[in-house]
């Protein structure tokens, strides 16, 4: 798994925030368009593409989509 297609696989999880807003140091929760459904949508995008459940309290320790990308390729 690259940080690319994860960045790509996170951006399609919105709906009305450009591609250029996304970069492996984008502070996610501070995106205007971040809520708790997209938050659902993006729990379920990591279960879906990459198998790795996340608990909400992994997402509290990201800060950036890199730091999410950690988390998924770390979770066994």
């Amino acid at each position: 798994m690259d940080i690319k297609k994860f960045i790509e696989n996170f951006y399609n999880q919105f709906d009305d925030t450009d591609f250029s807003e996304f970069s492996a140091t984008t502070k996610f929760r501070e995106l205007d368009e971040w809520s708790s459904l997209t938050q659902l949508a993006v729990f379920n995008m990591i279960d879906r593409k990459y198998g790795k459940t996340l608990r909400f309290e992994d997402l509290y320790t990201a800060d950036t989509i890199q730091d999410l990308y950690n988390l998924v390729i770390l979770k066994t």
